[in-house]
């Protein structure tokens, strides 16, 4: 499926070859200066980044952009109004820098334009795509867990569709009621052949989106958008890769394990301090990738606490929060001391007028510690 008046250039049709010098840079936000511990991320104090730069995740996502259409001639930045810089900006100024041929605004059809990423891919390009919002993806499904998941299986091996990335806001903003709010992560997780990742602030979204966009396997990139402007961070003006599949533990603790990915960190976290009050000691992880998930980093840590907490934004009836659930008891049965906890959404449509009702707050996941802990 290709749009009209666009034909890929020849270098496109090449096998590619990705340059993953840390000399490359993007724009940064603001005056450069001295590597600094990046805010809840420590995984930056073991990364030789060099240079950073304090960037919102807009700033470090478009940043990450910028630095795999320098890095790789074969990447085609394209969805709806991305040419514009796209309903978040997150593609400011890449068209007036790269050219129309490799950003690419696309009719609105999520279908047809991860179709399209899928042929580009298959040829041997790289197609990062955007579906304006999460939400919007499930016309699309067919061609995600149908095709692109299953492109490589099918063939043998023989063909992929590797070069394949998703980007899409998800999760509550605040004012987006049901057509803007959920998170599907639940969904693709299902999926064999996808992997899902999901950010908590502007130096993983940079480090996970150029992973995930040089990963040989099709991509799901759900970036929190209430985080967009909202998460200032330093982080590398150079081209680095976090790794996907890898759970990071943030803080410590000793009775309870606490686990949540996306926006939800910065929730889970607040309750930990709340919680540490009230002499309740937590150990809080990321989980940021979905899909291979880090098992080991949680049963090692649920071993040492005897205790766990799941909270997502997603629904509780089949959300991700149940696997984790179900796997940690299956290998942690006899260190168990209390039973897992999920804080979750609620099983209804995303509301407008109750979103405060709806979401995992603070207060409840902080009270569903202190219980946990309790006993």
């Amino acid at each position: 499926l290709t749009p009209p008046c666009f034909s890929l250039p020849a270098t496109m049709l090449a096998p590619r070859t990705l340059s993953r010098s840390l000399l490359l840079k993007g724009r940064p936000a603001v005056a450069t200066r001295t590597r600094l511990r990046a805010h809840s991320s420590a995984a930056l104090d073991d990364h030789d980044a060099g240079e950073t730069a304090q960037m919102t995740m807009v700033a470090a996502i478009n940043d990450a952009l910028r630095v795999a259409l320098r890095s790789d001639p074969t990447a085609v930045v394209f969805g709806e109004d991305v040419g514009f810089g796209g309903v978040f900006r997150c593609t400011m100024g890449l068209r007036d820098e790269f050219g129309t041929e490799r950003v690419l605004n696309m009719p609105i059809n999520e279908q047809g334009l991860i179709g399209f990423g899928i042929g580009l891919s298959a040829v041997g390009g790289t197609a990062i795509a955007e579906v304006q919002f999460a939400d919007y993806i499930f016309p699309a499904m067919d061609q995600i867990c149908n095709e692109a998941a299953k492109f490589r299986y099918r063939s043998g091996a023989e063909f992929d569709v590797g070069g394949l990335t998703i980007r899409a806001p998800a999760n509550a903003v605040g004012h987006g009621g049901h057509y803007h709010s959920q998170s599907p992560e639940a969904y693709f997780a299902h999926t064999p052949g996808l992997k899902v990742v999901y950010p908590r602030d502007a130096y993983t979204a940079k480090g996970l989106l150029l992973a995930c966009i040089r990963d040989r396997n099709p991509c799901l990139f759900f970036e929190p958008k209430i985080l967009y402007r909202s998460s200032v961070g330093e982080v590398p003006v150079g081209d680095y890769e976090l790794p996907i599949g890898k759970a990071e533990v943030l803080r410590e603790g000793t009775d309870v394990t606490c686990v949540a990915w996306g926006a939800q960190v910065h929730t889970m976290l607040k309750a930990c301090e709340r919680a540490e009050a009230d002499g309740v000691s937590v150990e809080a992880i990321d989980l940021a990738t979905i899909a291979p998930w880090d098992l080991h980093t949680i049963r090692d840590s649920v071993k040492k606490t005897g205790r766990l907490l799941v909270t997502h934004e997603a629904p509780l009836t089949a959300g991700f929060g149940a696997e984790i659930a179900a796997s940690i008891q299956e290998h942690c049965f006899e260190y168990l001391e209390a039973p897992i906890a999920r804080i979750t959404g609620a099983d209804t449509p995303f509301p407008l007028a109750f979103e405060k009702i709806y979401l995992p707050d603070e207060l409840k996941v902080y009270d569903a510690l202190v219980k946990t802990a309790r006993f």
